[in-house]
């Protein structure tokens, strides 16, 4: 049977568990003894002092920024002996570990006491803590059970600050299953009432995260030193959910041009003003550029219109959030630009994405319009060019209109127009098929669309009308002989190929008598099927079942 090694019973304190030393009278954990290799020569040692550092900080307490010198002397060459220097920040980074090892400690767990989170730390660096509060206990009522982190390198290029309080519930609430087998019974946020209220109601990620919480959420945290010194209210979002009645700015670009625009209107003459730079980069990196400047040049107020949704997403994000660190680096320092200046801002800013190139009237549309015109390597409507076709050529080229956009502007015909969105390349990639006129449309599916139609055969004698029904989708075939065209016979023949192949959505036929008749209709109703029939005297709309003839004879 299953027996205990009598070296493994421990009978005096201090007990050693899972690395940890529990002391009999006191409620005290502490880590066991650990020699911390304060100089590390390679990746490989590096690599292993950092997976130490990591296991201890639920003791510890150490946040990602205390670490965060140390974590990134990681990146670089992946061979193992590799060499790696300390800098002397990451030196201290080591000495907080060791003061830590030698003063911080955590508790252990009282099972009649209730479990508590609190998310702690200054935005966007938060953390948390699980904590049990014993009120009878007047002198240290808190107990201290695990620190709870974020990951140091996100997985999204922007996090929000509710995004990672979301996160440190949700890994809590886990945490405390795998712990104790309960859920929280209070979990302390930093905001202020009306901003949770707001949060609750408008964020997906905090209402996943507490979505069958049983508990309290509070924004009051107990008293005590350690909330004191770690806790700070989160600061108020200046990014307002509706227009602000200040100054419009309009943002564009043009990967082609290279050319980052801002365009606003003077409240004082009414006069349109424009600031034009030339930007390197993708069209994303030059549109990002402009909206820099941007908030670089209106301290005041004022509402932002941009028609890049990627640019809209990104400053709408932006505001006090978490920035994790991209290849491109001058993506990554106009991303770190534009976080910083939004969570120094002073006056609030309202974000509008725009749809770009519309023939909507108003003001709206007509600022966009100046933006995109601004963005232009040149003016193509008083360009020099040789006929409306090739103008027309032009200005998909910049604006990637469609083709109803494109016939209606230049006046030049709906095959013509199709022609040149047809060869443009940007957009071949995210067109979907489409289908031209005279063509067969078929099913996406199986019994989605049918296709069904009679056909003669003299060698049959008496038997010589043959139906034939095919499925233009997977082109299984079923057909059958009758003594006629009638609707008893087509009522005959449609029975015997849903036995056999299925009930289809739509059945496509011809005009003809036996279709166009009232106990047909009543038929596809009674069997819930939608009857279309095709352009009279014109055989090509039913070529996929007249193809079929031919093969059946």
């Amino acid at each position: 049977g299953l027996t205990i090694a009598p070296e493994k019973i421990q009978l005096t304190s201090p007990f050693k568990f899972l690395g940890l030393l529990l002391l009999e009278r006191t409620r005290t954990v502490t880590p066991q003894p650990l020699k911390i290799a304060d100089d590390p020569k390679t990746l490989h040692q590096l690599q292993r002092l950092c997976g130490s550092i990591n296991w201890l900080r639920p003791f510890l307490g150490l946040n990602n920024t205390d670490l965060a010198p140390l974590f990134e002397l990681l990146k670089g060459s992946d061979d193992l002996t590799s060499p790696r220097t300390l800098t002397p920040d990451a030196r201290a980074a080591i000495q907080r570990v060791a003061d830590a090892l030698s003063h911080r400690k955590v508790h252990r767990c009282n099972p009649a006491l209730p479990f508590r989170f609190a998310v702690v730390g200054e935005c966007p660096h938060f953390y948390g803590l699980i904590f049990q509060w014993d009120h009878l206990v007047e002198e240290d009522p808190l107990y201290m059970i695990e620190w709870i982190f974020l990951s140091y390198s996100p997985t999204k290029t922007i996090t929000t600050p509710v995004e990672q309080v979301s996160t440190l519930i949700t890994r809590a609430s886990l945490r405390l299953q795998d712990m104790a087998g309960c859920d929280f019974i209070c979990i302390h946020v930093p905001w202020k009432k009306s901003e949770l209220e707001r949060i609750w109601q408008t964020n997906q990620n905090f209402q996943l995260a507490l979505g069958s919480f049983p508990g309290q959420v509070s924004v009051h945290y107990p008293k005590h030193k350690i909330f004191t010194e770690t806790f700070k209210l989160m600061p108020r979002t200046l990014r307002s959910h509706t227009p602000l009645k200040a100054l419009i700015v309009y943002t564009d670009g043009s990967g082609r041009s290279k050319k980052s625009v801002i365009v606003w209107k003077d409240p004082d003459n009414q006069e349109w003003e424009s600031d034009v730079q030339v930007v390197e980069g993708s069209p994303q990196i030059i549109e990002l550029a402009a909206v820099v400047r941007a908030f670089k040049k209106f301290d005041q107020a004022f509402n932002l219109v941009t028609d890049s949704a990627y640019v809209a997403g990104v400053v709408q994000r932006a505001e006090n959030s978490l920035l994790k660190h991209v290849e491109n680096e001058r993506l990554f320092s106009l991303l770190l630009e534009l976080v910083q200046l939004l969570s120094h801002r002073r006056q609030p800013y309202f974000v509008m994405h725009i749809r770009s190139h519309t023939d909507l009237l108003g003001p709206i549309t007509e600022g966009n319009r100046r933006a995109d015109q601004l963005a232009l390597a040149a003016n193509i409507t008083s360009a020099n060019v040789p006929d409306i076709f090739t103008q027309a050529k032009m200005s998909h080229m910049f604006f990637d209109q469609n083709a109803p956009a494109l016939a209606r502007m230049f006046k030049i015909t709906q095959a013509q127009a199709q022609a040149i969105v047809s060869t443009c390349p940007n957009c071949q990639s995210c067109a979907l098929p489409t289908v031209t006129s005279g063509a067969n449309p078929r099913g996406l599916g199986s019994l989605e669309l049918w296709q069904t139609d009679i056909t003669h055969y003299a060698p049959f004698g008496r038997l010589k009308y043959i139906h034939v029904s095919v499925d233009t989708f997977s082109h299984a075939i079923f057909a059958s002989v009758h003594a006629g065209e009638k609707t008893k016979y087509l009522k005959k023949h449609l029975m015997q190929a849903f036995a056999a192949l299925g009930i289809p959505k739509q059945i496509k036929s011809d005009n003809g008598p036996a279709f166009s008749s009232k106990a047909f209709k009543e038929f596809c109703q009674e069997w819930g099927i939608q009857h279309l029939t095709g352009i009279p005297h014109n055989p090509t709309g039913q070529s996929i079942v007249e193809r079929t003839h031919k093969e059946i004879k």
